[in-house]
C-alpha cells in the first residue's frame, strides 16, 4: 500500500511539473503562428511578400526556391475582399486559410478565366447578397465563400529560372487585396 501511495503522488508530482513547463511555453509557440507574423508585418488587405526576395527576413520560410508567396490577412466582418493581380506569371496558385492556418479553399491560374486572378471572398451571408445583384466588374472574378470572420490569403507563383523573377516580383507586387462594398 505505501509503494501504490508513493508511485501516485511521484506521477502527481510528474504531471503538475509537466503541466506548469507546457504553461509556461504557450505564449512561446503561440506568437509564432502565421497570423501574428503578419499581423507583425502589416496591416489588414495589405498585400506583404513572404519571401525574402522583397528584402530582409522572409516573414514564413519556404521550402521550396522555386515559388514567390505574398500573403494579405482579411476581416470578412466588414465586408467582402477582392484579390486582383495584373499581368501573366508561368503558374501562380492560391490558398484561403481561417486565422488558425486550417485551408479553407485552393486553385491555380487554369480555374480562373485567362489566368487572371480575380477572386472575392465573402461569408455565406455575404454571397447570398452578392447573388441577388450580380455587378458587372464581379462578373469574371471566382467567388470563394468562407464561413470564417478572419483569414488569410495566400498567392504563390512559380519562378522557372532568374530571367522570370523580376515578372514575377512585379506580379506580386501589384497584387492588391482590398475591402469592398457591395
Amino acid at each position: 500500500m505505501r509503494k501504490l501511495l508513493h508511485t501516485v503522488l511521484l506521477g502527481l508530482l510528474g504531471a503538475g511539473i509537466v503541466h506548469i513547463v507546457v504553461l509556461m511555453l504557450v505564449p512561446e509557440f503561440s506568437e509564432r503562428d502565421a497570423w501574428s507574423r503578419l499581423a507583425m508585418a502589416s496591416d489588414l488587405y495589405k498585400m506583404t511578400r513572404l519571401d525574402a526576395e522583397a528584402g530582409g527576413a522572409p516573414v514564413v520560410k519556404s521550402v521550396d526556391p522555386l515559388f514567390y508567396a505574398a500573403a494579405c490577412r482579411f476581416d470578412l466582418a466588414e465586408g467582402m475582399v477582392r484579390i486582383k493581380a495584373p499581368g501573366n506569371v508561368p503558374f501562380w496558385s492560391v490558398s484561403v486559410y481561417d486565422r488558425s492556418g486550417h485551408n479553407l479553399y485552393s486553385f491555380n491560374d487554369h480555374s480562373a478565366t485567362g489566368g487572371v486572378l480575380d477572386t472575392v471572398v465573402l461569408t455565406p451571408a455575404q454571397m447570398i447578397d452578392v447573388r441577388r445583384e450580380l455587378p458587372e466588374e464581379l462578373q469574371g472574378a471566382i467567388f470563394v465563400e468562407a464561413p470564417i470572420e478572419e483569414g488569410i490569403f495566400v498567392i504563390r507563383s512559380f519562378v522557372p529560372d532568374d530571367s522570370w523573377k523580376p515578372v514575377v516580383s512585379q506580379f506580386l507586387g501589384q497584387s492588391s487585396c482590398e475591402l469592398q462594398d457591395y
